[in-house]
């Protein structure tokens, strides 16, 4: 585990594991660089991609293992966040690896910077937050009642609260992966800032960037994942020119290694980037 500093101050806790050729994944929420390693969740993950790639992982700013402390988030920084750590890697040009909140960030950076960004894969994602998709006024207090749960509830003993989320992301779960995930929500960040990552994720809008991408692009969307819907998938694929969707048949946000879209996930990937 190694450390950047942003041109904001702020502290990225990054690493690296595995080789071959250079993959990175754009930082997401709830991951922890040292726990992910033990945690069901993203251990298979961790795994697979050490075992194929040199893999480089970063915790974003106020989650896992970079600074927790700091006043508010935005987009803008997150992006400038990725930039940050290529730049203290060294890389010349890449893969690029976007899951869930990861994705919009990925096809910011594959915008900024398209002579550095080999291929982009985005999984699980969207292109528009909660907020951003809500079709009527009561699609949208819905997404306020939610992120109010979240900001008066996540911090509380009682993990009823937060498995709100873990019910999203796992809906297929078994008790065992729920009381893990719900470990992993616990190490990864504070209430605060679990408020402030979903607050922020509701406005996020790359609609006008996602035509601009030129790089390949390969789009993965399980058909009834509530996190990513499919639809917003769908939407991003037709919004990036000459990408590839590939629909999982699954309704779990993050790929238990249990789950039979998780071969096929592979697969696609391996395709993709084959030389």
């Amino acid at each position: 585990i190694r450390y950047v500093r942003t041109t904001d101050g702020v502290q990225l806790a990054w690493a690296e594991a595995g080789a071959g050729p250079v993959i990175i994944k754009a930082a997401n929420w709830l991951t922890h660089l040292e726990y992910e390693w033990e945690s069901p969740v993203w251990r298979h993950w961790i795994r697979f991609f050490s075992d194929n790639f040199r893999f480089l992982r970063y915790d974003e700013r106020g989650c896992g293992l970079s600074d927790w402390d700091l006043p508010q988030f935005s987009f803008e920084e997150w992006v400038d966040d990725l930039e940050s750590v290529v730049d203290a890697v060294g890389l010349d040009r890449f893969p690029l690896l976007g899951i869930s909140q990861g994705g919009p960030v990925a096809i910011a950076y594959a915008v900024r910077h398209p002579e550095r960004v080999s291929h982009l894969v985005v999984f699980g994602s969207y292109v528009q937050g909660l907020r951003k998709r809500a079709k009527s006024q009561d699609e949208l207090e819905l997404v306020e009642a939610y992120i109010d749960v979240i900001r008066l509830g996540w911090g509380r003993p009682d993990r009823t609260y937060r498995q709100i989320i873990v019910s999203k992301f796992l809906p297929e779960g078994t008790q065992e992966e729920w009381r893990v995930f719900d470990e992993l929500q616990r190490r990864t960040t504070s209430p605060e800032n679990a408020w402030r990552f979903v607050n922020e994720f509701a406005d996020i809008d790359v609609t006008d960037l996602a035509p601009r991408v030129t790089v390949p692009t390969l789009v993965i969307g399980g058909r009834r994942d509530q996190v990513g819907p499919f639809e917003q998938s769908r939407l991003m694929a037709g919004l990036i020119p000459g990408s590839r969707l590939v629909p999982l048949d699954t309704p779990n946000h993050l790929l238990p290694e249990r789950d039979p879209a998780w071969p096929k996930f592979l697969a696609e990937l391996d395709a993709f980037l084959a030389p």
